[in-house]
Formats: structure tokens, C-alpha cells, sequence
């Protein structure tokens, strides 16, 4: 995942946080609008969401928002 990405993945993890809480959750979608115009990007992040970390559809906003910082 590249760090532009990474970034703005980041920003819309505090935005969610902020808007509802702590406790919200959010899925990779969540980073896309909601029209295929990325599918390199987005296939690169399904990847890391799916295949190398193994996450639940949705988790928490805070989990993502922290292995993203982590650079996991």
C-alpha cells in the first residue's frame, strides 16, 4: 500500500472515529468511493485487508487506523 494511500486511508479512519465514536466500525470499502475508478488500489488493499492480515469484514476504525500508522 503506498503512502499517499496510506494517508488518506488514516484521514478517513479519524474522520469515522470522530463522526461516530470510538467503537465504530468500517470495512476497506470504506476508502473508495462508491464507484470502481481505483481497482489497482483497491485490489492492493483487499489484499491487505483479506489475504495478509486476515481481518473480519468490518472491524474497528481504531484497529486500522493503528496497523496503518504501524506501517503494518
Amino acid at each position: 500500500m503506498n503512502t499517499d494511500f496510506r494517508a488518506k486511508a488514516i484521514a478517513i479512519c479519524d474522520a469515522k472515529i470522530a463522526q461516530k465514536g470510538d467503537n465504530v466500525g468500517l470495512s476497506f470499502y470504506a476508502f473508495f468511493k462508491n464507484k470502481n475508478d481505483d481497482p489497482v488500489t483497491l485490489m492492493q488493499v483487499a489484499q491487505w485487508w483479506i489475504e495478509t492480515h486476515q481481518l473480519d469484514h468490518f472491524e474497528k476504525a481504531f484497529k486500522i487506523r493503528a496497523m496503518l500508522a504501524d506501517g503494518v
